[in-house]
Order: C-alpha cells, then structure tokens, then sequence
C-alpha cells in the first residue's frame, strides 16, 4: 500500500481546488505497482476535485485530502470539519446551485462511505478502480 496525506487549512482559498487536483495527479505518478491508465487517472483527479470543492463548500471551508493505494483500487478520503452529510438532491439546471456532484461521485466510486469523526466533522471515502 502507498499512501499520501495532504493537509490543508486554505479557507475557499482561489486555488484550494486546483492544488488538490496537482497534488493526487502528483501522486498518481509515482505509484509503483500497477501504473493507471489515463482514464482511471482522470476519475480520481475528478472525485477528488468534487469532494474538495464539497468540503469547502458545505463543509466548513477547511479540509484534508488522504490518498491511499490498494492493489486494485485507490481511497480518496476527505475529512472536514461540517457535521452535515452529503444526500441527494435534484441537480440545479438553470441556477447553477449544482446538485451533480455527489450523484456522480457515487457513480463513478465502486463504494462511498460518510464517517462522523470522534472530534467533529466527517471523513467522506470513495473507493476507485486503478
């Protein structure tokens, strides 16, 4: 198992988002067992980005990215310190609210799980196919 942790303390901060994407791209590179195909790569680059921008959206502006590599998957989990869970919700198609990103999250993952922390906040994992 390779494993990256990325904590971060940036509050909506311009590039949070874009820095997350680099950072798992980043990490992604170096994995040694059982490279991923451009595809795979891209959709865990893209869930990543989703749970982040979640995270500091409805979160509570902070969050820590953790990267994990299994043999036949890579975790994306992020923690925040918001005590509301992701749900559903009909996406937004003229307001520009959103409403997409968890559904695809959920979509794309072969699971997602939603943990309340002991300290407050919640880790939120997705499970993806290398």
């Amino acid at each position: 198992m390779e494993t990256m942790c990325v904590d971060t303390a940036a509050v909506r901060s311009a590039t949070a988002v874009s820095d997350a994407r680099e950072r798992t791209r980043a990490f992604l590179e170096t994995l040694r067992q059982r490279a991923l195909d451009a595809e795979a790569a891209d959709t865990i680059v893209l869930v990543v980005s989703e749970l982040v921008t979640n995270a500091l959206r409805h979160g509570g502006g902070t969050y820590t990215l953790r990267l994990t590599a299994h043999p036949d998957y890579v975790e994306v989990a992020v923690d925040d310190p918001g005590p509301q869970e992701p749900r559903m919700r009909t996406p937004d198609l003229n307001g520009g609210t959103g409403g997409f990103g968890w559904a695809m999250v959920n979509h794309l993952a072969h699971a997602t799980t939603v943990t309340r922390r002991p300290s407050g906040g919640k880790t939120v994992s997705a499970l993806l196919p290398r």
